[in-house]
């Protein structure tokens, strides 16, 4: 997930409306009015509305029949299906990517996993999970594909925004030991180890998810 400045009004407003939406600032079932919306952010009602589209589009906004709009609201199953398809799309570009890394790549990995651990230390959830997204983009980019990168990306987005994960929560835990892990591997040059590592980084994922979402 790229957090470079947006080119556009609305790049701008989608972005904003994204992060309040993941960061559980615009809860399930929020409703959407364009006005307010435009007043708040300072823009005109147009990017606002091409906003709205393009993240009803990427499944965070629910648009009615009658045009009524909320931010979407998600079950169990929801989030274990956005679990699956992350991973079978994160798992692939991965794979395809982990030959074309450089020493270069390893060492921006390296500093996204510092950046990670410390956005989890301070309690700067947004950062972190930017930070640990940024860490599987450069290997998928590594890749050359682009478009699964932008298909990666929108359904991180949505997982994080179901599951609302707090800077305290148990879940980050996975990542945080499954990168570390995939990082050393990567560096003694197992690329068929690492690639295997980072897989069951999404399958013992999963499964904590199951676990504390039945508990709920």
């Amino acid at each position: 997930m790229s957090y470079t400045v947006p080119p556009t009004r609305t790049a701008a407003v989608v972005r904003q409306l994204r992060n309040e939406i993941v960061t559980g600032e615009l809860p399930p079932g929020t409703l959407i009015k364009d006005a307010e919306l435009a007043a708040r952010l300072g823009v005109s009602i147009t990017p606002v509305r091409e906003a709205i589209a393009q993240l009803s589009v990427e499944g965070l906004i629910d648009i009615a029949p009658n045009r009524t709009r909320h931010v979407t609201k998600v079950t169990q199953k929801n989030a274990l299906e956005l679990i699956d398809v992350m991973g079978v799309l994160a798992c692939a570009g991965f794979e395809w990517g982990v030959e074309n890394l450089t020493a270069t790549h390893l060492d921006l990995m390296r500093q996204r996993q510092k950046e990670f651990v410390e956005g989890l230390r301070t309690g700067n959830v947004l950062a972190a999970g930017a930070a640990g997204a940024d860490f599987s983009t450069i290997v998928i980019l590594a890749s050359g594909n682009r478009e699964l990168q932008s298909m990666v990306d929108l359904v991180v987005a949505r997982t994080l925004r179901i599951l609302a994960m707090g800077a305290e929560s148990d879940l980050w835990e996975t990542w945080i030991t499954g990168h570390e892990e995939v990082l050393g591997l990567l560096e003694r040059g197992d690329h068929p180890g690492a690639i295997a590592r980072y897989k069951r980084i999404y399958v013992e994922f999963r499964q904590k998810v199951e676990r504390e979402l039945f508990q709920e």
